[in-house]
Formats: C-alpha cells, structure tokens, sequence
C-alpha cells in the first residue's frame, strides 16, 4: 500500500480572544485554563455519546496524546463514561462530573455530549471532538473564537469529494440514499452538504430519518438507490451492520464518511481518522491545562488531511472493481 496524497482542507485560522462569562464563583479566565498540570496531577472526565469504532479511536488517541505529552503514571487519572446512546444517560454522565470539584477538564466525545456538557459545565475547560458543525450544534460563537470555556477538534468531512469519489468506482450511480438520524443536529446539516455537492456533480439525493439505531436496516431497505453515504451519525454508524446487508442485497456500494466504517464492511471512503483527532485534541488540552492557552481564544482545530480507504472484499461481494489509481493510492486496503 502506498501513502494517498492528503486531500487539504481547509484551516481554521485564530483570531483575537473573547472574554469568558463568570460562573460558580470561577472567573472566565480561571475557567479558561488555569495551569492545573503544572499544580500536581490531572483529572480528567469523560463522556463519550455512544460506543462505536470511530468514536472509540477518539478516546484511544485522546489518551495516547496525553501521554505522548507526559501525563503518566499517577501524573493523571481519568473518569471515564459512556452514555450509550441514550439521552438520560448522558445528562445524568454530565451533571456528576459538573458537581466534581476535583476535575480539571472535561472531554465530550460526539456532538449530544458536547451539547450537554457545553450547558451544563461552565467553571471548568470542555474539549470536545468528533463534532462536525459546532457553530450549528450552538457550542461556539464561531470556530475562530469560541468565546466561552468550550473548544476542541471537529471531524468535518469532504463531502463532495466522497460523493466524487463514489463517482469514480460506480460511474453508472444517480441517485444516493442517506439514512440519518433525525435527533442530531450535525446529522442534517451533512445531508444537506450532500445535496450540495450532488447538485454538483448530477446526483440525486433520497433521504430516510431515524429516530433510533433499531431502525437504520428498515430505514435503509426503503430507499431505491444506486449508492448509499453514511454520514458521520453516531447512531446510523453505531447499527451500521444493517445497512451495510441491505446494500449487500441490493448490490449497491456504501460510501462512508470515515475509515473505521470501510473497516467494518462499507465500499471506499476519503475520511478522518480519528486516532489522529484524538492526539490532535490532547494537544489542546495539554495547552489548556499547563495555562498556555483559553478555550475562549482557541480556534477550533481539524484535520488537515484525509485519507483514501478501501474495503475489496465489500467490493467484490456487489460486483465492483476499484480502478488501479484507487489501489494504488489507498492508505489501507481491506
């Protein structure tokens, strides 16, 4: 396999720091980042929305980050909490580590934990990553100047060059099913990139909403498509097996918008990876903790490159063949 030549994004450029609003006694600038590593040891909370490969690389990278920067051994310590889905779970996640005087950052994996924690959690930093639009999920004023005590790396994904990419392994496709959950709010603004970008490049758009992961296979089996996208939805990606049997049966490709799903059986994707994001996010809150920077004034981050991943063995059971460039170029090959 050969390294694939990083698609460029686009970069979040910094701008001038807002002051952050006053909460429990807590000033803005204490809550911004108050140098607790170099105090004595960390603790960190954690609430990751759901479980599922990608959203699991976050936290894997997170902590990887954090020890590449030096946080061993009794230096820190983690409470670590999932909320598997489910939307009481997750508040009741948040208020215990609200109330948790001992916690100095607070990490929220996915866009519902963020939103919840970014509510809630006002006297401490909150990172949070794997968010796609945090100007539209309301965490931040904007991501150049996120102007309160929240901040972190969102996993924004090309969208049209996946649909172009979709373009490339099945020229004959027109028209592209997106099941979508219809309760996270960065779910729809990336259905409607898609139908942006398809506006673009002649394809046609059929959407299916979800309110659960149990409906993702019916959702999926209603639409008479050539080609599905996956989107980066926490609860179409965690019941992702559905889909992926009903594109099986249908003889369709999958298009996903991150690497793990084209592990676990979708087509081709140029997407994230989400290792990466975490390490990324450790090294903002490495900044926050040691002082060396403010949530308020810290741009929000991405990656800066994506990579080409392929699923042969998914291929060969639809009838494709990839294109020798597309071999030639792909970061990982399954």
């Amino acid at each position: 396999m050969k390294s694939f030549t990083a698609l460029k994004l686009v970069a979040l450029a910094a701008s001038g720091a807002l002051a952050l609003t006053a909460c429990g006694g807590s000033t803005g600038e204490e809550a911004a980042g108050n140098g607790a590593a170099a105090e004595g040891p960390v603790k960190i909370g954690t609430i990751q929305y759901v479980s599922h490969p990608s959203l699991d690389a976050v936290t894997k990278g997170f902590k990887k980050g954090m020890e590449e920067a030096g946080y061993t051994g009794d230096k820190i310590s983690y409470d670590d909490n999932n909320a598997q889905g489910d939307q009481a779970t997750n508040a009741s996640i948040v208020g215990k580590l609200a109330s948790d005087s001992d916690i100095d950052l607070v990490l929220a994996i996915a866009t519902p934990s963020a939103q919840a924690a970014a509510q809630s959690i006002t006297s401490i930093p909150v990172l949070f990553s794997a968010v796609t639009d945090p100007v539209d999920a309301k965490l931040v004023a904007s991501n150049e100047a996120p102007g309160e005590n929240v901040t972190g790396t969102s996993d924004k994904n090309p969208v049209k060059e996946q649909l172009e990419l979709l373009k490339q392994i099945s020229p004959d496709a027109k028209k592209v099913g997106i099941v979508y959950s219809s309760g996270e709010a960065n779910s729809a603004v990336q259905v409607q990139w898609a139908k942006d970008a398809a506006a673009q490049l002649g394809l046609t758009i059929e959407e299916s909403a979800i309110s659960a992961p149990s409906e993702v296979q019916q959702a999926a089996n209603s639409l008479d498509v050539d080609a599905f996208y996956v989107p980066t939805d926490n609860a179409v990606v965690s019941a992702l097996e559905g889909l992926l049997q009903t594109a099986q049966t249908k003889k369709i490709p999958v298009i996903a918008a991150d690497g793990d799903s084209v592990k676990r059986g979708a087509t081709a994707t140029f997407g994230i990876n989400y290792e990466k994001l975490g390490v990324q996010t450790a090294k903002m809150a490495d900044k926050i903790l040691k002082g060396e920077a403010k949530p308020a004034s810290m741009p929000v981050e991405t990656l800066t490159e994506v990579d080409l991943y392929l699923n042969e063995t998914a291929a060969k059971k639809i009838g494709l063949e990839f294109p020798a460039e597309l071999k030639d170029q792909a970061i990982e090959t399954y």
